[in-house]
């Protein structure tokens, strides 16, 4: 019998795993709520930069019926995530392959999750997907599963490494990795989003760099106080990141080093900056309450930047980095 699935989401992840899974062979459905997306997915398919485009079934988000047997790709921002769990039945089969923590999501009891390092990015009106920088998928439990729920996960990162668009790890533990991520993602996404400008600049303006490397050195810092452990999701192991970051003048030296690699990227929040919700409190947010009264300055005021822009509808630009350097020098607090 074909294996089945719906991914949720027909954003860069979901395109890129819905096409990955389709070409291994899955029967794969994808479910969008955006109606100009939806109408361009039923009208010309999915296209990966690179790859030959596929036809598959596009189902509005409002008519989905999720099947109880199928596995369910959840590849939303996670402020979407009540809408699609107050639809499920069941989350026995739900993957989520998401970026943050999201409070309501962690409680469900799902056996496993998706971390992917790679860079995917979607057009907005149509399911026409550019991978802007590579990297892997890590699929693995994230509490102790059954055999049969080991053998899925294993299933599904199977089908998703035969569709050859990125590399695919089967981990015995996925939690390690989402923490990883968090630890990136709550550095880049806030710096780079409210500044309006990609990845790689947040290594070129002096503001900037100064801002991302503080964040980083936070973040370790909340994620190694709570003990949570930390994967290797890129060159370095996170440890060593925080390593370099303390040694004087080798951060200059690896921002020149890794700034291409970054340039022409750009975080998932961007889209959704000064426009309408952000996933903050799953980036940030988490991390604030992760700390709990163990100092995180930069965090703090990242949410609170984040949120006045939404609130205020506020353009990205680069005078609200200034603004976030400014409400901590007036906290006494420095990057």
């Amino acid at each position: 019998m074909t294996a089945r699935a719906h991914v949720v989401g027909a954003g860069g992840i979901g395109v890129a795993l819905a096409w990955s899974l389709a070409r291994a062979g899955w029967d794969v459905t994808l479910v969008e709520s955006r109606p100009d997306k939806l109408a361009a997915g039923q009208a010309e398919g999915l296209t990966v930069v690179g790859q030959a485009p596929l036809k598959l079934p596009f189902v509005g988000f409002a008519d989905w019926q999720p099947p109880s047997d199928a596995v369910i790709l959840l590849c939303t921002k996670t402020y979407d995530n009540p809408a699609v769990l107050a639809r499920l039945s069941t989350t026995r089969h739900l993957v989520p392959v998401q970026n943050g923590y999201d409070i309501l999501l962690d409680g469900h009891d799902h056996a496993g999750e998706g971390i992917a390092s790679f860079v995917s990015e979607c057009e907005r009106e149509r399911p026409y997907v550019r991978i802007t920088r590579p990297g892997s998928l890590h699929i693995g439990p994230r509490r102790t599963a059954t055999a049969e729920e080991l053998a899925e996960l294993a299933a599904l990162a199977a089908a998703l490494q035969k569709g050859g668009l990125f590399e695919v790890e089967l981990v015995d533990d996925v939690r390690p990795f989402k923490a990883a991520k968090l630890m990136y993602n709550a550095a880049i996404s806030p710096l780079a989003a409210a500044a309006g400008v990609d990845n790689g600049e947040l290594l070129r303006d002096s503001l900037a760099k100064r801002l991302f490397f503080g964040l980083l050195r936070e973040n370790h810092a909340v994620l190694s106080r709570a003990g949570l452990p930390l994967a290797k999701i890129g060159p370095f192991h996170p440890d060593t990141v925080a390593k370099i970051l303390k040694t004087p003048g080798l951060p200059g030296l690896m921002a020149v080093f890794f700034r291409p690699s970054l340039r022409g990227t750009y975080c998932s929040m961007a889209p959704d900056i000064g426009r309408g919700e952000t996933e903050i409190e799953a980036y940030n947010g988490h991390l604030v309450r992760l700390a709990g009264n163990f100092p995180c300055p930069l965090n703090r005021a990242a949410v609170k930047l984040v949120k006045r822009i939404t609130e205020e509808r506020l353009e990205p630009r680069r005078g609200h980095l200034d603004d976030l350097a400014a409400d901590l020098a007036s906290q006494g607090s420095r990057a």
